[in-house]
This record gives C-alpha cells, structure tokens and sequence, in this order.
C-alpha cells in the first residue's frame, strides 16, 4: 500500500483516482486552505446534525467553489465587450437557444474523439483531448421530448442536467414562453456543444462561424447558457 499525502488526497478529486466534478476546485487550493475548507465542513456537517439545516453544507461548498474558480478566471476576464442593443422587444423577435451543456438527441450522438456510445466517465477520462479539439454543435429540434434528451461533458457533474434538462437546457421553458407570445419565435432547430473545448478556435474561428450561420437563419437575439 502506498502513502498518500494530503496533497495528493485533494488533488485526486480533479480528474484523479476520486474524480468528482462537484470537487475538483479542491486542486486550486493550497494545503493549507484544502484543510480549512475540511474542517469548516465536518463543523457544518456536525451543526446539521442537531438543527437539521443542510443547506449550510452546500452554501459552504458553493462559497469555496466560487473562490477557488474566481482566483483562477483572471484571464477570462475582459474589461470591455462590444454592446448591441436588441432591436425588438422580445415578444416579437426570433430567438435562439444554444448551450455548451453537451445536450444531443437519442440517436443522434455526435461521437466525439469518433467513439460511439462514450460513457459520462470516459468523457472525464479524455478531458485532455477534449480541450484539444474544436466543438461541435449538435441540433435539437424545438419539439424534442424532454425523455429523448441526452447529455454527455467531461467538464461537469451531469446528474442535476440529467435529472431536469432545464437546469442546462431550458428547452421546455421557452417553448412554454413562445406558446405564451413572450417570445415572438423560438427558432427551429435549438443548438448545444460541450463546452469542454479548445478554446482559442472556438473564439477566433468556430464561434463567429456559428453566429454567421445563425445570421442567416434570421436569428435576432439568442439566449446563451453555459456550464
């Protein structure tokens, strides 16, 4: 049996012998901080225990999540962006729904490295490799039943996505609000890719192809939902 240190203990959550995607920030800790975050978790744990509130369990976790991954997005950070104001009200303007939750259709898997049927856990296996090729998109008709819906990314825990597709791609809600005339037209098909990316061409060559081609498909603004 080898020894571990605790180093190595945080370290295996990221894509490791623990692999967990809800935990993975813990390799963007020091030591130090990595045994914080336990202790302060195993004191929340015990306090639930007597009062029964567990949602200071997931607030804990959601408080470090969000630091560890604030620290680390400086250089996605911009401090301008170009601003186009939408020229309809909603109510009367076609809409777009693309997410990079890695949704596709039963039946019609996109296949990525070219492996057919890739399991969840292979995904987060070839994470490496993902970040290495551009996306692709997948097309989802707007009437898709919510049954026939899949989701596949090595990038993030997909149990609540599976769960409810609505948590990632909220299909069902826009159709709900296009039926209702909040949305003037929800454009057939809907679009999703796995985030998980090469980024640089998915920023310089991929993602402006993508908005030509929605361009062109009369797309007047889009809702963007990313994981």
């Amino acid at each position: 049996m080898t020894n571990e240190s605790f180093s190595d203990f945080k370290n295996s959550f990221s894509y490791g012998s623990r692999a967990d995607l809800n935990f993975k920030f813990l390799k963007g800790l020091s030591d130090e901080e990595a045994g914080q975050f336990f202790q302060a978790l195993l004191w929340k744990l015990g306090d639930a225990f007597v009062d029964g509130d567990y949602a200071q369990v997931l607030q804990h976790v959601k408080t470090w999540q969000a630091q560890v991954y604030n620290q680390g997005g400086g250089r996605y950070t911009y401090e301008d962006a170009p601003f186009t104001p939408v020229a309809k009200p909603l109510s009367q303007s076609r809409l777009l729904l693309l997410t990079s939750s890695g949704h596709f259709i039963e039946g019609d898997d996109p296949k990525p490295l070219g492996v057919e049927n890739m399991t969840q856990q292979q995904a987060m296996e070839n994470i490496s490799q993902f970040l290495r090729q551009p996306p692709t998109l997948s097309e989802i008709p707007t009437d898709t039943p919510t049954d026939r819906l899949q989701v596949r990314h090595g990038g993030y825990d997909i149990r609540a996505a599976q769960a409810d597709a609505g948590v990632a791609f909220p299909l069902s809600y826009l159709n709900e609000l296009a039926a209702n005339g909040e949305i003037g037209e929800l454009v057939n098909p809907a679009y999703s890719f796995v985030g998980a990316a090469a980024q640089m061409p998915l920023l310089k060559t991929t993602g402006p192809a993508w908005v030509e081609q929605f361009k062109d498909m009369g797309v007047e603004t889009a809702v963007l939902v990313p994981v």
